[in-house]
């Protein structure tokens, strides 16, 4: 356990910033509660030095900030932030190679190897037996390459560039998982492979795709594809990994070891405007929406299951959001953050800047923090 010091923990005030129009009413100030004890449990004993919640329904936007952005100065958290998104990168390559279903790019039941002839190949591991639709939904068996590359591995060097065929290449001379299509098993590696995939399609890199296909046209000006590009641009906490018991500043890192599955940046605005876009039907045809809505069991304790790029988690007896909504979760080293979506609009974001580290307590608090801050009263 990290010990702060009483200086950081005077500046460990909740700070509430209000943001949407028309007159507060009773929902809206209990929602303001809500918020405010989500950040105060993520920042509490044993939590992130600082925590961001937001959401955005009829009432308008509303934000609530905890703990600090910089162990060093003591910085609140701001309410605009930017930070490293990782898996909640998933979504918005799911939506582009969708697009280009729905343009008669790419098959969704065809197999990877007719886009990427020769790409997946190792142990068992096989192109030919996977398809597209297999990638997206974490059906398709390959192993991730993140259990064979380790954040300690990655923070050796930080600022080192990666290419996505390096970062494969390190997961397939593993055997597969399951037999593609038999189970169902979360795997960075799939993404990176869609990843390529749009690259081979398009000929085009895949962060121009999703910067032209979605974040021009949303609008969402927070948003980024870096490339090599180690720095987070505009307000933006520190990010940090508890290896032992103090915390290191890892803010500064080459996001290309995320790539196609975990390598964006964006602020809990643009994520929400993002997911609530998604499932209006703004960025998809309704034959692809319904599509990466055709969700299967995962198996997880939580009861979840797995569209393509999308997850529909239940409620934890939230009558708010009936049987469930839709998101994602996105860690990246020096950062963890949640998004979620309800079909009758509402959004909400929930990020804290410590990962990993952060232990059993705030896990708890991350898995709990989204459902509260969308689902809560």
């Amino acid at each position: 356990m990290i010990m702060r010091s009483a200086a950081l923990w005077c500046a460990v005030a909740t700070v509430l910033a209000l943001a949407g129009t028309g007159a507060a009413g009773p929902a809206e100030a209990a929602g303001h509660g809500g918020l405010r004890a989500v950040v105060e449990r993520l920042t509490g004993p044993d939590g992130a030095p600082g925590a961001l919640a937001e959401v955005d329904d009829r009432y308008g936007r509303r934000v609530a900030t905890g703990g600090v952005a910089d162990i060093r100065t003591g910085a609140p958290v701001d309410p605009r932030s930017r930070f490293r998104i990782g898996s909640l990168t998933k979504p918005f390559t799911a939506t582009v190679v969708l697009q280009l279903v729905g343009e008669g790019r790419i098959r969704l039941d065809a197999p990877v190897e007719r886009y990427l002839p020769g790409v997946v190949r190792g142990a068992d591991n096989d192109g030919r037996e996977i398809t597209v639709r297999q990638l997206l939904q974490h059906t398709s068996g390959l192993p991730d390459v993140l259990d064979y590359l380790t954040p300690m591995d990655v923070l050796k060097d930080p600022l080192r560039h990666w290419e996505a065929r390096d970062l494969v290449d390190i997961a397939l001379p593993h055997p597969r998982e399951f037999t593609p299509g038999e189970g169902w098993g979360y795997s960075n590696t799939n993404y990176l492979v869609a990843g390529m995939i749009i690259e081979r399609v398009t000929g085009r890199p895949y962060g121009q795709e999703i910067r032209r296909r979605v974040l021009v046209p949303l609008g969402l000006h927070d948003t980024f594809v870096p490339s090599d590009a180690p720095g987070i641009p505009g307000p933006h906490p520190r990010g940090y990994v508890r290896p032992e018991s103090d915390l290191v500043d890892v803010t500064r890192l080459n996001p290309t070891v995320g790539g196609a599955a975990g390598g964006m940046i964006s602020s809990a605005s643009d994520l929400n405007r993002f997911l609530g876009a998604l499932l209006r039907g703004r960025l998809l045809r309704p034959a692809q929406l319904r599509e990466m809505l055709r969700a299967r069991p995962t198996g997880r304790a939580s009861g979840s299951k797995y569209g393509l790029g999308l997850e529909r988690l239940p409620a934890k007896d939230l009558p708010a959001c009936g049987d469930g909504f839709w998101g994602h979760d996105g860690d990246m080293i020096g950062f963890s953050a949640r998004t979620g979506a309800t079909m009758d609009g509402r959004q909400a974001t929930v990020m804290v800047n410590l990962n990993p580290g952060g232990g059993p307590t705030l896990d708890d608090a991350m898995d709990d923090a989204l459902p509260m801050a969308l689902c809560g009263r």
